[in-house]
């Protein structure tokens, strides 16, 4: 467990009016500071009904009251919480009746899941994991932020580092017992141990590239020439009229987006200036814009009016083309927002190109997971290229123990002091 630590409270659930609120009180006063207001506790591990009261002995609420004892507690310290009626006028006499006891303070943000981390109640993808799971707001969003919260990356970095540690034990039994009688073949099974890993770091590497996207929402460009519906079909994606539209050429003249929740995934659908030759200022700046922000989407629906019609970017994997303003429905590629032909078969087959990035998202979700992820695969191929030169086996050590690290700062074993303040400055008061 951490050094001892002030103790200190917040509110667990958010402000405003509500039926139940949450007040937790962690560190080695809490018990103390709680009996203040409540009197005697229910024992450790139980609940009861009290009366709070302030110092005067003026009555604060009646409140559900819990126990914990360290270490078992989800800080690691002796927790207490109140439940009570969610009224700002009660929480504010609560909260300023707990500093009147003089022994807690108000928690900082996220001090509660730094506390979890420092008295290892949690790694520290764990606690990347609980504030991406505080965030989501979609099924998809949650389902990544539950599998980084039940620990799968911290296992998967165990496994790689337990091969690790198999890999240097060979290497330092080839190089101080040389003259002994070591096995020849010792390179082979660590270049084995050593691809195992690689294989693994590439996949969750491409899987992390994902996990951002969908953290920050899919965007999905709908592009084309002026007049070929592209308002139209958002207004129909939207079920509502978001996009101006006009028989008249050019009438989009900036990108305008609309945010949806397709089946659990976020995504921004970008209604795009028409591209074209020519036009006036406004008009090139919009097509200037379009090229900006559909190049950097993760799809591209491009509206085809004539069958020969080249698309105006090039296209990408998974990218769609449908042939635009197909009222009368006779393609089947065709889509039509005026008539709704072909617009719910377009958005599953976008659910489906983007499902295939989310089913591919692993343990790694982070930009921070990336960096260290990409590390040790640097520190990997080079000790496979040591091991390609005979007696280089201490250089191939070397950078076996330099993979080993970047994988133990995944889970904060080691140099993570710089990236601490910002995670948990990303948390509200009372995690």
């Amino acid at each position: 467990m951490a050094a001892q630590a002030d103790t200190i409270f917040a509110p667990a659930t958010a402000a405003g009016r509500a039926g139940v609120s949450v007040i937790r009180i962690s560190g080695p006063e809490a018990h103390q500071a709680a009996e203040a207001l409540a009197g005697n506790l229910p024992p450790v591990g139980r609940f009861g009904l009290r009366t709070l009261r302030t110092s005067s002995g003026d009555v604060i609420d009646q409140a559900l009251v819990l126990t914990f004892a360290a270490p078992n507690s989800f800080t690691g310290e002796d927790i207490v919480e109140f439940q009570v009626h969610g009224s700002p006028a009660v929480i504010k006499l609560l909260l300023s009746s707990l500093i009147d006891t003089g022994d807690a303070r108000l928690a900082k943000p996220g001090e509660f899941a730094q506390r979890a981390l420092e008295n290892e109640r949690l790694s520290l993808t764990e606690v990347e994991g609980l504030a991406a799971l505080i965030d989501a707001e979609t099924e998809a969003q949650r389902k990544v932020a539950q599998r980084t919260l039940d620990g799968n990356l911290r296992d998967a970095a165990e496994q790689w580092r337990s091969k690790l540690i198999n890999a240097l034990a060979l290497l330092d039994a080839r190089v101080d017992f040389a003259d002994d009688d070591v096995p020849e073949d010792v390179s082979r099974e660590v270049e084995r141990l050593i691809e195992e890993i690689a294989q693994d770091l590439a996949s969750e590497q491409r899987g992390a590239a994902y996990a951002q996207e969908l953290r920050d929402g899919f965007e999905v460009a709908i592009v084309g020439r002026p007049n070929a519906g592209k308002s139209t079909l958002m207004n129909a994606i939207a079920r509502r009229s978001v996009a101006l539209t006009s028989e008249i050429s050019g009438t989009t003249r900036d990108v305008i987006e609309l945010k949806v929740d397709l089946d659990g995934m976020p995504v921004t659908f970008l209604d795009t200036a028409g591209v074209h030759e020519g036009g006036d200022t406004l008009e090139r700046l919009g097509i200037e814009r379009t090229f900006e922000r559909a190049g950097d989407a993760d799809l591209r629906v491009f509206l085809q009016i004539d069958d020969d019609e080249a698309p105006p970017l090039d296209l990408q994997d998974g990218d769609i083309v449908r042939k635009a303003k197909d009222d009368a429905g006779d393609f089947d590629h065709g889509v039509s927002g005026a008539t709704g032909y072909g617009v719910p078969a377009l958005l599953n087959l976008i659910k489906l190109q983007l499902l295939d990035r989310v089913n591919s998202i692993g343990s790694a979700t982070h930009t921070r997971h990336m960096v260290a992820i990409h590390s040790a695969q640097t520190s990997l191929s080079n000790a496979s290229a040591a091991l390609m030169i005979e007696s280089r086996e201490e250089m191939a050590a070397a950078h076996v123990r330099a993979a080993a690290a970047s994988l133990d700062s995944l889970i904060g074993r080691v140099d993570v002091e710089d990236v601490l303040d910002e995670i948990f400055s990303s948390f509200c008061l009372g995690k």
